[in-house]
């Protein structure tokens, strides 16, 4: 479009776009962000509560093995030291995760690597012949009940909405044992947050980049569409083709937020409720991803639940229908007239679960071959 006031029009103003919106930018592109949200970041913005860097849309831990994708992150921001230790709690006990050294002595007072290796085979060995048809079947054939009844089963039901019989057995191919006494969640070599929070990776991101929040880019697409030579989407593919096909299915989350009159309310950033019962799946208490010492702390309750137009997508259902369904809307992108205006990139947009590391990958891949 010769008329164009800019060369990309970026639709989400998320970790994606930003990124993209960063790179274009330095390129000598013009730029305009737009976002539905009154604030830029997407999912890893943060909100400052009682000088608490609260994570708004849920936990995020910055982690990756990726020494390019380290190393960009760091021109912006500096890190801090945060590990990702999470606990479990089940009916007021509480077990050190991933599974390892100290969860299997919480569970069963073994000391040795051999000794939990052999208690495992014992918990396993009623279920060793059987073929896992389901995610309860699977467990018990990995772990045995004692495990599964006691942090896998009712964490599970909660995050995904039903019974554990009825969850695919893919779910988890494998559970990862560590016989050390290790409790750093990832594996990963770089792990932390970003120090001031999120919003100081993404302020750097999109310093000098034309940014305009609380805009709905459906309230009249075409007229936006006409102000960029491209545009980059980053939202639901479904919502972008009108759901002409069918809704792709996501599993979503609500927060209870409070401020509770005390310095520290569980010693730990991140705990687990693995009891079907307790309605939540996780409390939250934000101080600790960047060892705060304020005199209040601010926690966060969250709620899995069935997606709907009024919350977010969180999660993408990625069976065979949906990936079917998903298929037919990416055939569509590479159609007349969207193929040379139009670029689909971000989780929603291509129905996938990104980690941040994959998500800047990813949108540093798509820089490289848009803007080469």
């Amino acid at each position: 479009m010769k008329n164009a006031q800019y060369d990309y029009l970026i639709v989400g103003a998320g970790l994606f776009g930003a990124v993209f919106a960063r790179e274009a930018t330095d390129q000598g592109k013009k730029v305009l962000v737009i976002d539905k949200r009154d604030h830029t970041g997407g999912n890893i913005y943060c909100e400052n509560i009682e000088g608490v860097n609260v994570h708004k849309y849920g936990a995020h831990i910055f982690h990756t093995s990726n020494q390019e994708v380290w190393d960009y992150v760091n021109r912006f921001v500096s890190f801090n030291h945060y590990v990702n230790s999470p606990v479990a709690r089940y009916q007021d006990k509480l077990y050190n995760l991933p599974f390892n050294m100290n969860t299997f002595y919480q569970l069963w007072g073994v000391t040795t690597p051999q000794e939990a290796k052999d208690k495992i085979a014992q918990e396993r060995a009623p279920y060793a012949d059987i073929d896992p048809q389901n995610l309860e079947e699977q467990a018990l054939f990995l772990g045995g009940r004692d495990l599964y009844e006691k942090l896998i089963k009712g964490y599970t039901e909660k995050q995904w909405g039903r019974p554990a019989t009825q969850i695919p057995s893919f779910i988890i191919r494998r559970l990862p044992f560590r016989f050390t006494f290790d409790n750093n969640y990832f594996n990963d070599l770089y792990q932390g947050i970003p120090i001031g929070g999120y919003n100081a990776l993404t302020d750097a991101l999109l310093e000098g980049v034309e940014v305009r929040t609380g805009v709905n880019y459906f309230d009249n697409s075409d007229e936006y569409n006409q102000l960029a030579d491209k545009v980059l989407y980053t939202g639901k593919i479904d919502e972008f083709f009108d759901c002409q096909f069918g809704k792709l299915e996501y599993r979503s989350l609500h927060f209870e937020t409070e401020v509770l009159e005390q310095d520290n309310y569980q010693g730990n950033a991140v705990v687990n409720y693995t009891e079907r019962e307790v309605p939540y799946t996780r409390i939250l208490e934000h101080k600790h991803f960047e060892f705060g010492t304020q005199e209040k702390t601010v926690v966060t309750k969250e709620y899995p639940h069935e997606f709907s137009k009024d919350n977010e997508p969180y999660y993408p259902i990625n069976d065979e229908t949906n990936n079917a369904l998903l298929a037919r809307y990416q055939e569509l992108a590479k159609t007349e007239p969207y193929a040379n205006k139009f670029i689909f990139g971000g989780r929603l947009a291509n129905y996938k679960y990104y980690d941040m590391d994959d998500t800047i990958e990813a949108a540093l891949a798509l820089t490289d071959k848009e803007l080469a």
